[in-house]
């Protein structure tokens, strides 16, 4: 995982604490749960384009020299 993958899910995670604890608090909010709902999906969205394979590079074609 890459730095910026990192910090996405950190933050995530931090959200979901926060969220919990507000939740027990002050009672459920329906935004709120699902806007960390959305943050969950971007972070694995995130994290699944960060695991991806690079693609291949590419051969020259013949007859070139560098």
């Amino acid at each position: 995982m890459s730095g910026p993958t990192k910090t996405m899910t950190v933050l995530t995670c931090a959200a979901l604490v926060l969220t919990t604890a507000y939740t027990v608090a002050l009672g459920s909010s329906g935004w709120l749960w699902f806007g960390l709902v959305v943050l969950v999906v971007a972070t694995i969205g995130m994290a699944a384009a960060d695991s991806s394979v690079p693609p291949s590079p590419r051969s020259r074609p013949p007859g070139t020299t560098s």
